[in-house]
């Protein structure tokens, strides 16, 4: 199993590009199923997660083709011949769950495996299931899977989310584009990925208003076209990377990197004392004098990303002062504090707040990565630490984030892959 090997104190100096975002791109490829023509991607991420949602679409019976050599564009549609979403593929991502609504929407018919991804805590499927069934469709759940159905077509409605839900924003917003009349998301999710989703169905053909708000407003259309769409920057990438240049004492240029889908994290880096400004191109981002600490607790876009938490809090671990995060997301997304507190870190959680007193310094130590956003979190802070890091079980890395051993190496950093 792949480690990464961090030697400390060499702060960033360089630049990294920042890729297509994986939030923004698996759901777009799920759109893809909802035409027999070939929607093209541009500026895909080259990441597990997509090669997992590849071959979930490729057993639907739809064609997934790279465009070019590096499988930076991929071409998605065809005809749907299975409407089975297997357990095996499922349980290894959560956005596999998003096949349901288009299954239905297109063939009137799916048996959709209850999803799995990172041990991050409980992320319910209801609101998915509530808003399908007022769309028309009947759902039962059997053996660990989903059997949903429809008579016909489905059937506009105004849904209203009692809370922001962004798997259940995407899963109904795809069914509604072919759903028969006008449907209504009240309280819908605001993030760029959704804005991302929706204007790649506009480009498809659906007719999709209210985009960046909370209220969305779909009129179904009997068909939708291929389009070509290109797939927006990751910012929680970019959010990552602004922290490695930040905890190294570095600076870094991030290409393509977009400052207007940033929200709360540009805010709450610059009260840390990060510089972050915006250039034509992407943005630099400088540590000041010093770090300092800041409350903060995550909330949906605009607000500071949960995916962003660990990220955070491996910078705040040698900020100047105290600081408290609160996750209000998920109920299990502080695993990755006694892995910190290995290296040194004074982090201590009280239910849904931890409290993370700033340290001079942290020491290297051998640490398990226990999710996705956790890997890039024990990396960050092994740049800041004196000795040497290794990061085990780097597979949850591979998820979501595209050569970050390479891209921190171009910087200057001493950081290595071990195979095995």
């Amino acid at each position: 199993m792949d480690r990464i090997r961090i030697r400390g104190g060499r702060p960033l100096s360089g630049e990294i590009k920042v890729g297509g975002a994986k939030n923004a791109a698996l759901p777009l490829m799920v759109a893809g199923m909802l035409t027999d023509d070939r929607l093209v991607l541009t500026n895909v991420p080259r990441l597990a997660d997509v090669q997992t949602m590849t071959l979930l679409i490729q057993q639907h019976g739809v064609a997934v083709d790279n465009v070019t050599n590096d499988a930076r564009s991929l071409s998605i549609g065809g005809p749907i011949s299975n409407t089975e979403a297997p357990y095996d593929i499922v349980r290894k991502m959560r956005a596999s769950f998003l096949v349901l609504g288009p299954l239905l929407a297109r063939v009137g018919e799916a048996r959709v495996s209850l999803p799995g991804g990172c041990g991050i805590g409980a992320r319910p499927i209801d609101l998915h299931l509530k808003g399908l069934e007022q769309l028309g469709a009947r759902i039962e759940l059997e053996g660990g899977y989903i059997d949903a159905r429809v008579d016909g077509r489905l059937k506009g409605a105004k849904i209203v989310f009692p809370f922001v839900s962004v798997g259940a924003t995407e899963n109904l917003l795809m069914a509604a584009t072919l759903a028969e009349g006008r449907t209504v998301l009240a309280n819908a999710a605001r993030e760029p990925e959704i804005g991302d989703l929706a204007a790649g169905l506009v480009a498809m053909g659906a007719r999709i208003s209210g985009i960046g708000s909370d209220t969305l407003t779909v009129d179904g259309v009997d068909r939708l076209h291929g389009a070509e769409h290109a797939i927006i920057p990751d910012r929680i990438e970019t959010g990552s990377y602004a922290c490695a240049a930040a905890i190294s004492g570095g600076s870094v240029f991030l290409r393509d990197a977009r400052l207007d889908h940033l929200g709360a994290t540009v805010r709450i880096l610059r009260e840390a004392g990060v510089d972050i400004t915006e250039q034509p191109d992407g943005l630099m981002v400088t540590r000041l004098n010093g770090l300092h600490g800041v409350d903060v607790m995550t909330e949906p876009y605009p607000g500071f990303p949960t995916d962003m938490q660990a990220q955070l809090m491996a910078l705040l671990s040698v900020a100047d002062g105290a600081s408290m995060v609160t996750e209000t997301i998920f109920e299990n997304r502080f695993m990755h504090v006694p892995e910190l507190n290995r290296m040194g870190a004074r982090i201590n959680v009280h239910g849904a707040s931890a409290i993370v007193r700033g340290v001079p310094g942290l020491s290297g130590a051998p640490v398990m990565a226990t999710d996705l956003r956790a890997s890039l979190s024990l990396i960050l802070a092994g740049l800041a630490a004196q000795g040497e890091t290794i990061v085990n079980r780097v597979y949850h890395l591979d998820r979501g984030y595209e050569a970050v051993e390479q891209k921190l190496a171009a910087c200057g950093v001493d950081i290595e892959r071990i195979s095995g």
